[in-house]
């Protein structure tokens, strides 16, 4: 799977739910959308590349947790969402648009999207929208009904409660009409489903058979939310509304932006809401007739140093402790370095410090420090190197990228840092330094030269991890006299 493009890019993150303060999870889903989305802008221009990321602000979920604290729903929403902003904002994060469902521009197009379901039918000739009778378990936590074979205990998984009886009149998404349909585009790869086991997953739930999904719930059940226009007492119900954030950021239907950006070439995703972006919205978009997304990557779930991250441990990691830490470049690097996109990942946080000084402080900061010093020193700064632009900067990172391997693109950088290290103990310039033979001093020209070529080639493959590193770097190894940093890279802690 590669995420190969060639004129526009358009990446997702899902958009957060409002009812916690962001984390490690939500914030490694988003560093890799911003590494992409940098990436990108390097290989096909700035202007042809957009990234979406935002909040989902409504539920009963939110309201129950509004009334806890005494405040609207609304007031609610803007002190988590802004949260989610300012954290992403301390990451160096790079999106292009931040969306709520809460806002006007987003509602005024979902109630759209309704209308235009109200009136499809599906290929098999019934409404897409239908009226009936429901009753089932709900879980509040998840804000989702839940199956009896789903609870452990009688509770549910994930939130260790009872989940409550409903019985309700809601509006229902006939789903089992496009079942079939999406079966044979994720089996085709048409739409495709990366990594191969959360294809096979999907595959899996289709063989078992999913149910219609409730696209609204009673205004008694859930008094926050978009109203159906067809049906006053009814609010639109998660899917339609947070899914639909992926279009209605682009001003669906005539926006430019929409002409030019849709379809998403990658959404990204953790698992826990595979089944939504894998059948539902696919479903939805197809109701709609909208061209489906290109690639839908899911990854695992995190544990923290071996446990489940949990308040009731105390071993949730927000972002924000991080980036205080080690400041937000080294944070996406020790995040994306320490484990391959797609699998259940457990975040060694007490292996960071170690990993800092090793990889960087010892690693790429001293790679600088050795060379720049040996060229002030030895070619009292003065170095001639011919077409830096024009060498091959290819090491197999690009690749890697393409592949979301994110873990494998920083180890070939690091391979290439170690290289140089090796070369220049082998090439041993401090002897050639000292020799006045002519040949011995156009040696020392030649091997300083290409430990400078080294860090070009280095810090351009950098650049979608880690910017600002790449740029001091650059800045220092093409300016018109060379000195050694004033102050470390990474200052060693």
């Amino acid at each position: 799977m590669v995420t190969k493009v060639k004129n526009k890019f358009y990446i997702t993150t899902p958009i957060y739910y409002v009812n916690d303060q962001p984390h490690i999870g939500h914030a490694y889903t988003t560093i890799v959308a911003d590494v992409l989305a940098r990436y990108y802008r390097q290989k096909i221009g700035k202007e042809n590349v957009y990234f979406l990321t935002g909040t989902d602000e409504h539920g009963a979920k939110v309201a129950e947790s509004a009334a806890l604290k005494n405040i609207s729903p609304q007031k609610f929403t803007d002190q988590i969402s802004q949260q989610f902003k300012d954290a992403w904002q301390n990451l160096a994060i790079t999106n292009d648009d931040f969306i709520r469902t809460t806002e006007s521009r987003h509602q005024k197009i979902v109630v759209n999207i309704l209308n235009k379901l109200k009136a499809v039918k599906t290929p098999a000739g019934n409404e897409v929208l239908y009226e009936t009778d429901y009753e089932g378990l709900y879980c509040v936590g998840c804000e989702k009904f839940i199956l009896e074979s789903e609870l452990v205990d009688g509770k549910c998984p994930d939130h260790n409660k009872e989940p409550e009886q409903v019985k309700e009149k809601n509006w229902f998404f006939k789903l089992a009409d496009y079942l079939s349909i999406i079966q044979q585009k994720i089996e085709s790869d048409e739409l495709t489903i990366y990594p191969k086991a959360r294809k096979n997953e999907v595959l899996g739930l289709i063989k078992q058979g999913i149910p219609d999904f409730s696209i609204s719930r009673s205004k008694k059940s859930v008094p926050w939310g978009i109203d159906l226009l067809w049906d006053k007492n009814q609010k639109a119900y998660v899917w339609v509304d947070a899914l639909s954030n992926y279009i209605t950021a682009l001003d669906y239907p005539k926006g430019k932006l929409y002409q030019k950006f849709w379809p998403a070439d990658i959404q990204l995703m953790a698992v826990d809401i595979l089944k939504f972006h894998t059948l539902y919205w696919p479903a939805i978009l197809l109701a709609l007739d909208i061209p489906l997304p290109k690639i839908l990557a899911i990854h695992g779930f995190f544990t923290i140093n071996g446990q489940k991250m949990s308040k009731s441990l105390g071993n949730v990691v927000h972002p924000d402790e991080l980036v205080k830490e080690y400041g937000a470049e080294v944070t996406k690097y020790l995040i994306l370095s320490q484990f391959s996109f797609g699998s259940e990942s457990d975040i060694k946080v007490e292996e960071f410090p170690n990993k800092y000084n090793a990889d960087l402080v010892n690693g790429l900061g001293n790679l600088v420090n050795r060379i720049t010093k040996m060229v002030e020193e030895y070619l009292k700064g003065k170095i001639k190197i011919d077409d830096l632009e024009n060498i091959s900067l290819k090491i197999g990172t690009e690749e890697m990228i393409e592949q979301l391997n994110f873990k494998e693109a920083l180890f070939k950088i690091w391979a290439r840092i170690q290289d140089c290290d090796t070369a220049i103990d082998q090439d041993k310039p401090w002897i050639l330094a000292k020799s006045k033979n002519i040949k011995d001093q156009e040696k020392l020209k030649s091997v300083l030269g290409k430990y400078i070529k080294d860090l070009y080639i280095i810090s351009i493959n950098l650049k979608p991890f880690m910017s600002e590193t790449a740029a001091k770097i650059l800045k220092i190894i093409t300016a018109s006299k060379i000195k050694k940093p004033a102050t470390p890279l990474f200052p060693r802690k």
